[in-house]
């Protein structure tokens, strides 16, 4: 006589007309569902057998949707969300040293960063992004606003070589550096980077320091790097070198190396990466908009090199919208390379989450849908007129879809976003905050 089997018991089962796991690469399973119990993913199966096999405390049936990894933004500064638009149309230094850096002064503070950061947030989860790679002043105050609504982040700990509202000197800069690192060193969601500003704004001295805690802490460097052919030029008159051998020379170009926008790149240089496993954080829509240059996406996939994708702030993108940046990804990589099937959508949808999560050093933890890993989890409805007829599912994401067929994102298993409504988020107070900081912002710009 057979015995009935019991059901196992898990947190949730998401059921969707598509699963698009990222790993294998290019796979789309359709009717499947993903089982997830204690923030972990325990389960990738058929719709049927999940329903035969689990007695979930929550199920979300989503049969129009598909389900992916949620979007890993590999370089942003949220809390310059608040500065969205005060400064369009300027190239990059005119940008920095004439509006940008000015404002700042007058600005920053544990208050400005922690409401930019929590709009960002929010912009965030309504657009799928589940974690993100933040560079800015003040990480205390940004580490605590992700960890209060539940995002995982990698908070980068600024090192810049003029005084700033955060540190007055070389040395504070590194003893609040280290004290943020070992106050998040053990946190679930939130980790922590080191974050060189850029080569033209940090020494010699600096980047070995910052070596020597990288290589002993096990955490990564965040930089901007090869962003300009001015900083290229800059760097070679100043040094003798360009700045990704400078910084090779002081031993920072490694496997732990996130290297920002390298809009500048010699065929050596792209060699140079990938043989030592730096990841690419590749901004496109920033860098067009500042007219930075063009990051050789398709030739760095080709040779190896890990490629993430990153908004950069809304300062100067204007949005923190991962679908958007990953389509123009896609469509640039083609252009620069002259090859239509240049950085194709599964490699583009994998740089937008995979590829983030491996250049942020979470890549055992998300980035993919596979039992084991955290359920960092993205719902997209794909019923829409924009996304139909629906012939190829990882096309119409990458090149139909828009953020707003975003309905729903977990996190760690927790939900953050319900059928387009944010959960555990005042929507109404957070607009009247940016409101509020909209008119002291102005104030500023007249005074």
């Amino acid at each position: 006589m057979q015995t009935e089997t019991a059901l196992q018991p898990c947190d949730l089962l998401i059921e969707a007309g598509w699963v698009v796991p990222v790993v294998p690469h290019g796979v789309v399973l359709e009717d499947h569902a993903v089982a997830v119990r204690g923030g972990s993913i325990v389960a990738v199966l058929p719709r049927h057998e999940a329903r035969a096999r689990f007695d979930a405390a929550d199920v979300v049936s989503r049969p129009q949707s598909a389900l992916i990894p949620g979007l890993v933004n590999a370089h942003t500064h949220n809390p310059m969300t608040l500065l969205r638009g005060v400064a369009d149309d300027l190239p990059l230094m005119q940008w920095l040293q004439g509006h940008i850096w000015p404002l700042e002064a007058r600005l920053i503070g544990p208050e400005f960063v922690a409401d930019g950061v929590a709009l960002a947030i929010a912009e965030m989860l309504r657009g799928g992004t589940t974690c993100c790679n933040e560079n800015y002043f003040f990480p205390d105050a940004e580490a605590a606003t992700f960890r209060r609504f539940g995002f995982r982040a990698l908070v980068g700990l600024p090192i810049i070589d003029f005084p700033s509202a955060w540190a007055r000197s070389d040395d504070e800069y590194f003893d609040r550096a280290c004290e943020v690192h070992d106050q998040w060193r053990n946190d679930p969601l939130v980790a922590t980077a080191f974050a060189p500003h850029a080569p033209y704004t940090v020494s010699d001295a600096s980047f070995e320091r910052i070596r020597i805690l990288s290589d002993q802490l096990d955490v990564p460097v965040h930089c901007h790097l090869h962003e300009t052919a001015h900083e290229v030029a800059e760097s070679q008159q100043k040094h003798g070198q360009r700045p990704l051998a400078r910084l090779d020379r002081l031993g920072l170009v490694n496997d732990r190396l996130i290297a920002v926008h390298m809009t500048q790149l010699l065929e050596s240089e792209i060699a140079l990466c990938a043989a030592r496993g730096v990841s690419v954080a590749h901004c496109p829509e920033s860098n067009l908009k500042l007219a930075s240059g063009f990051c050789p996406a398709g030739a760095l996939q080709r040779a190896g090199v890990n490629l993430a994708i990153g908004t950069d702030g809304a300062a100067s993108n204007n949005d923190l919208d991962m679908f958007g940046e990953t389509r123009t990804a896609a469509l640039l990589a083609k252009a620069v390379a002259d090859d239509a099937a240049a950085l194709d959508a599964a490699s583009a949808l994998h740089a937008a989450t995979l590829g983030g999560a491996r250049a942020l050093g979470f890549g055992d933890l998300v980035g993919s849908v596979e039992p084991g890993k955290q359920a960092d989890l993205a719902c997209i409805d794909l019923a829409a007129i924009e996304t139909q007829p629906l012939h190829h599912v990882i096309s119409q994401l990458v090149y139909a879809c828009g953020r707003q067929q975003v309905t729903d994102v977990w996190i760690a298993g927790r939900r953050r976003l319900r059928e387009r409504a944010l959960v555990d988020m005042d929507e109404a107070a957070l607009l009247a905050n940016a409101r509020q900081w909209r008119e002291r912002i102005a104030a500023i710009r007249v005074s």
